[in-house]
Order: C-alpha cells, then structure tokens, then sequence
C-alpha cells in the first residue's frame, strides 16, 4: 500500500511540471510559406515577424479572426486556429531572432534623412509625434506597442495607408489612425524608409 501511495504521489508531481508547448509544424507551415523561416520574411508585402511582440502578434491573429482587421489571406487561415494555438504561435515567433537582411532594393539617402528626422522628432507643423516615443528609439518596441527595426518598407506604407484611408481599424483607441491621417504619403514613405535601417538593439 505504501509503494502504491508513492507511485501515485510521483506521478501526481510529474503531471504538475510545466510542459514546454510548441505550435505544430502544420501550423508553423502555415506562417513560414508566407512569413519565412523563423518568421523572418523575404517578401516585402509580408511583415517580418521575427522578435514581434508576443502580446501583438496575438491580439493581430485574433483580430484577424473576428475580423476585425481585414485580410482576406489571414482570415481565412485563422478561421481554424483556436486561441491556445494563437498563443503558441505569436510565442515562437517572438522567441525567433531577427535577421537585418539588406532591403529589396536600395535605400534613398534623402528619404532615409528626412524619415529619421520625422522618426525621433515628429512633424510639429501636423502634430504628428515621434514613432521614438512609442516604439523605441532602437524601433525594438515595447510590450504594448510592435517592435518596427527593420520591417519591410512595403509593408509598412500598406499598413500607413490603411490605417490613413480607414481601411484598417484594429488600433488601440484609434492612435494609428489620428497619426496616419496627419501625414502626407511621401512623409509616410519616407519615415518607413528609414525605418528599414534600424536594428532594433541597444548600442
């Protein structure tokens, strides 16, 4: 009986430990067809999701989902994905390391001068504030908003301008949105340009 009772209360204990989860490779297959390996994207109109935060990765997957954020690609493959399974996810791709792999073609010198600038300053004449101020000044982010160092510069003006037009509305109290709408395109351009350089690291 006391072999029996010690047997139990081990195995008890064991089914205690914490299990290290992992999203499945089938899911994974779904991300890194578009997204790249260890989410670190080759394509310019897919972000990269390599270091993205966690808790946004989640809440985009999600919004994807419910539809609140529109994509006609996205919602149709989160269609079959419970949130456990979201959660697995957007926490291997935060685990991944960024690549800072060159852009797809070169960088304009001004528009890379004239982004930093709207980047760490702003744009006082439009009251647009600096992206320094939310995402970093390395562009690694924080929990509460994305990292950016060196996403896809296409990307980056698809999103601006959605969030401009109103074609994208998932943004926390409409803060993308009051901040999109104040600039011009070629100011949108130009600070997605210069995003693009940042590695997203403490010097």
């Amino acid at each position: 009986m006391k072999q029996f009772l010690v047997l139990v209360t081990s195995l008890m204990a064991m089914t205690s430990l914490p299990a290290t989860a992992a999203p499945s490779a089938e899911r994974l297959q779904l991300c890194v067809s578009c997204h790249g390996v260890n989410g670190n994207s080759v394509i310019p109109e897919n972000p990269k999701l390599a270091g993205l935060q966690a808790r946004y990765a989640s809440q985009q997957m999600k919004d994807f989902k419910s539809g609140k954020r529109a994509s006609a690609v996205m919602s149709s493959i989160m269609t079959g994905i419970d949130d456990a399974e979201i959660e697995l996810l957007a926490t291997y791709f935060h685990e991944q390391k960024p690549v800072l792999a060159p852009p797809a073609k070169p960088l304009d010198p001004k528009l890379v001068a004239q982004g930093k600038e709207i980047y760490f300053e702003g744009i006082v004449g439009s009251a647009v504030p600096a992206c320094s101020g939310c995402h970093t000044e390395t562009g690694k982010g924080t929990n509460k908003y994305p990292r950016l160092a060196g996403q896809h510069g296409v990307y980056l003006v698809q999103q601006m301008l959605a969030y401009k037009s109103n074609a994208r509305k998932n943004d926390d109290r409409e803060l993308m949105r009051a901040v999109a709408t104040r600039m011009t395109e070629p100011e949108i351009r130009a600070v997605s340009e210069f995003i693009q350089t940042l590695k997203g690291e403490d010097e």
